[in-house]
């Protein structure tokens, strides 16, 4: 067989590979998308202090450090057996619609964007954020870094710093908002509402109005049948923070939910010898393989798996944009790998109302912010909606409140297994016998796994070093054909 390696893959948030595997017909056989790298935190954390996690675990990612921070809050305020205050869970809200916010548009605009503003084919040295503010302009570009600051001053007026924050508290938070904090937050917030229709603009103008980039959207190399997840509250509209755990089907049939602390009755994870990283799949379902269509017990839990799973979005604005995007394409559920793009856009408006909404709410600046614990129950699952995926935390402790046990299933673990599908299904359609394998089309080969904006951060404990930016072609004997160097 020939094999391409692209190794390592680019624009995402960590360290992967992909191999293809080519028969002599020089048809794609298999492909293998592939984390090298090892995590740890689940047993970092265990002999530590359990109100402490919540500020170990943010350092397992410097992208998703405020998901990481918030989830293992929730979860640790059930190892201590509180309930945090009203005005403590709307901060908290708050918080995490701008983390939100800050997480969505640096996908959107830094790492997937380029692939449709510059050209999925275009020349690697201006298929990044630099090409992209060339085409849109430099005032543009401003909006976007503006829109990110913004959202980062609001972590840091909480949370003492935009990156690892240290903000939750069993039972609460550590710091509320001043009236002055309060208005300088609804007048960020309002920016971001319009600028988050903006973008939502900006990808109707340059991507559904362009033919190539529709036909691509729509084409089979991106099609993936599978069923889809995301949190809902009680009227079924998605939820980032808190809620109960649907997931649908391939029709998109409600075909179970579930709360954070019987999460182990649903998800299990499937173990293949090739990666670091497990497969999560419905456990009623059992483990099928890597298979697409009805019967499949894979699902994805992104943006697109988010807004299937759900029956209307939480805020007015988000929803017409989703009536929009199910209307465009053809109805619900969507099953179009790069529509994702999309409902990330939709998700990111609906953070934006919901942190304008909070900054208007009188009770947030109360300083009824936190109860003090009074023991210690033992044992905690807290699950929020990751930018890229549903995220569980589990912890158990002892008596004393030192953890025992940890288990997490990050984001981007839950969409593993539809990652490598359809990695492996855009390998097959892109590339053709006697076709060359030229940069261009392994870049759209990548468009595949980072349309889920995959987080590998989590995953990567490497030593200092030079990565091999270079795509390496062999034949059948192992001898090197040609090799290119990678952006």
């Amino acid at each position: 067989m020939q094999r391409v390696t692209i190794d390592p893959i680019t624009r995402l948030e960590g360290h992967g590979k992909i191999e293809i595997f080519l028969n002599e017909r020089g048809e794609v056989e298999n492909a293998y998308f592939q984390i090298p790298e090892l995590r740890g935190f689940e047993k970092f954390v265990e002999g530590r202090a359990a109100e402490e996690v919540s500020r170990i675990v943010s350092r397992i990612c410097g992208v998703c450090s405020g998901t990481h921070h918030v989830c293992a809050g929730k979860a640790i305020d059930k190892v201590f057996g509180v309930k945090p205050t009203s005005t403590a869970l709307k901060l908290r809200r708050l918080f995490y619609s701008a983390h939100f916010i800050h997480s969505h548009l640096a996908h959107f605009y830094v790492l997937a964007a380029p692939d449709f503003v510059v050209g999925p084919e275009a020349d690697p040295p201006v298929r990044n954020i630099v090409g992209l503010i060339n085409k849109v302009g430099l005032e543009t570009g401003g909006q976007v870094i503006k829109a990110r600051r913004l959202v980062q001053e609001i972590q840091t007026m909480l949370g003492g710093r935009p990156v690892h924050p240290a903000f939750m508290l069993p039972g609460g938070v550590s710091k509320g908002l001043t009236e002055e904090e309060r208005l300088q937050v609804e007048e960020w917030a309002e920016f971001e509402v319009e600028f988050a229709r903006f973008s939502l603009k900006l990808f109707e103008d340059v991507v559904l109005k362009n033919k190539q980039y529709l036909e691509l959207i729509q084409s089979d190399a991106y099609r993936l049948e599978t069923n889809y997840m995301g949190i809902v509250d009680e009227k079924n509209r998605a939820d980032f923070y808190d809620g109960e755990v649907r997931y649908v089907d391939t029709q998109g049939r409600e075909i179970g939910r579930y709360k954070e602390e019987e999460y182990l009755e649903h998800v299990a994870e499937h173990v293949e010898p090739w990666s670091y990283l497990k497969f999560p799949f419905l456990k009623k379902v059992g483990w099928k393989g890597f298979v697409e269509g009805p019967g499949t017990s894979v699902y994805q839990a992104a943006p697109l798996g988010r807004i299937n799973a759900a029956d209307a979005m939480k805020t007015p604005l988000a929803e017409e944009e989703r009536q929009k995007f199910f209307d465009f394409l053809g109805g619900r559920p969507v099953h179009n790998v790069l529509a994702t793009h999309w409902a990330r856009l939709i998700e990111n408006l609906q953070a934006a109302e919901e942190l304008r909404d909070l900054a208007r709410d009188p009770e947030i600046t109360s300083p009824d912010i936190r109860n003090i614990p009074e023991g210690v129950a033992g044992e905690g699952v807290g699950i929020i909606e990751a930018p890229r995926g549903t995220l569980t935390h589990h912890y158990q402790a002892d008596e004393k409140g030192i953890i025992v046990k940890a288990n997490l299933i990050v984001g981007t673990t839950n969409n593993n297994a539809p990652i490598c599908m359809a990695v492996k299904k855009a390998a097959q359609h892109l590339i053709k016998p006697g076709v060359a394998v030229r940069e261009g089309l392994l870049n759209m080969i990548e468009m595949a796994f980072r349309a889920f904006d995959p987080c590998f951060s989590c995953a990567t404990h490497a030593l200092m070093g030079e990565l091999p930016l270079m795509v390496s072609i062999y034949n059948h004997n192992g001898e090197l054909l040609e090799q290119f160097r990678r952006s």
